[in-house]
């Protein structure tokens, strides 16, 4: 299984005086503070991903009720947090408070330590799972970057600098998506599909996640299912299947839903949410931290003994500069944004913000069984087999081992799309 996420942030200049502007420094407010008597844990950050997320979802459900859905939320909010070094005044307090941070009682510097923490970790390479993050900053080539600016962000969120000739926009544009491409290993080849003369700076955030199930599907056991798009609409899909799969499975009766995590290698987990017939919209209204919080309490080890998944690809790309202004994070888009820490000017603001993912849903990963059996044969007349069967929209996240931090998330309303 691959997911990949791209997201590019195109940062347009007002006046021409912003590509000779070099003055001022990086604010104080910017400073690391690795001696605060309250630093972000671990489960703070958790939950304050997961609220961004969770309502960064509902955003996009609203404006897609009957599309796929797939985006990174680390991806996304590691693109701001780190736009936010060079942010002051209302455009910094709009990113964090955006984030669902709260910045009067979380210093600025343990919100960057504590994201700076995490890409490590997440960062870290294994034999089993591959998750990687990076940023990179394409700046016209007659703009100066903060030295203060361009060494933190390099050093919290690995974000590298490269220097662009935006005023010949085509070979700009062909320089960036094919660095874009070669990240992503040719997955996707056109992040920006336009770029004007006006653009001073390209902020771009991959993420990559590969990783083998530790119960995988057999390819040969794929086959083609009906999948209930809606009442009225059917698809016929390849599906995978797995028998007598121990994992961790709950029925939530109040939410009017069944959930099964499966894990992969290394212990990164894929969450399932299977809402009752027409019960979707009631599920993704009802989202909130508190519910993942509570499903991860009840899973209990089950065996299940049939699990339908749909083989499918996606591919989204969402234009972010539309949906985030809903979350509170407007002036960053606007000509009032203050942007200063990262040029000593203010004449520069977020004209795009492009995000890309990629997910493929595989039959990936060495064979777990030599021989499957029959359910018949083990199962007596007064148990009743568990059966799940995702042949009809679902939602799903990846989560991260180190606190539940939710990695990608979606929604698949239709796997004969992309």
């Amino acid at each position: 299984m691959a997911f990949i996420a791209a997201l590019g942030i195109l940062m347009a200049g007002i006046c021409p005086a912003v590509l000779c502007s070099s003055e001022g420094t990086l604010g104080s407010h910017t400073a690391i503070h690795q001696d605060t008597q309250k630093q972000l844990d671990s489960p703070t950050l958790t939950s304050i991903n997961t609220d961004f997320a969770f309502n960064l979802y509902k955003k996009l459900s609203l404006k897609l009720p009957h599309k796929n859905i797939v985006f990174s939320p680390i991806g996304i909010a590691m693109s701001l947090v780190s736009l936010s070094l060079g942010a002051k005044g209302k455009t910094l307090e709009e990113i964090l408070e955006g984030l669902k941070f709260n910045v009067t009682e979380t210093p600025e510097g343990d919100i960057h330590q504590g994201f700076g923490n995490l890409l490590q970790r997440i960062s870290q390479p294994g034999d089993q799972v591959q998750i990687s993050t990076g940023n990179t900053l394409f700046v016209e080539k007659h703009l100066q970057i903060l030295t203060e600016f361009k060494e933190k962000a390099r050093a919290l969120y690995q974000t590298e600098v490269f220097t662009v000739d935006f005023q010949q926009p085509r070979e700009a544009r062909k320089l960036i998506n094919d660095y874009v491409s070669n990240q992503t290993q040719g997955k996707i080849k056109e992040l920006v599909s336009n770029l004007d003369a006006n653009t001073s700076m390209l902020l771009e955030n991959v993420v990559l996640f590969r990783g083998k199930w530790n119960m995988t599907f057999d390819p040969l056991k794929t086959f083609v299912k009906k999948f209930e798009v809606d009442r009225k609409k059917n698809v016929m899909v390849p599906m995978m299947k797995i028998e007598d799969m121990t994992t961790h499975y709950f029925r939530d009766e109040e939410m009017e839903c069944t959930v099964v995590e499966m894990n992969y290698k290394g212990n990164n987990k894929a969450m399932f949410i299977l809402p009752d017939q027409g019960k979707i919209k009631q599920v993704e209204a009802s989202l909130h931290p508190g519910v993942l919080t509570k499903w991860r309490k009840l899973l209990r080890p089950r065996t299940v003994n049939m699990f339908y998944l749909p083989k499918f690809s996606l591919s989204k790309s969402y234009r972010l500069e539309n949906i985030l202004p809903e979350l509170g994070i407007k002036e960053l888009f606007s000509t009032q944004a203050d942007l200063s820490g990262i040029t000593g000017a203010k004449d520069v603001r977020v004209s795009q913000m492009i995000h890309n993912t990629m997910l493929d849903m595989l039959e990936l990963g060495t064979k777990a069984y030599a021989t499957t059996r029959n359910i018949d044969n083990f199962l007596s007349a007064k148990i009743r087999p568990i059966i799940l069967n995702l042949n009809m929209p679902f939602l799903f996240w990846i989560i991260s081992p180190f606190s539940d931090f939710i990695n990608f998330m979606g929604r698949v309303a239709n796997p004969a799309q992309d």
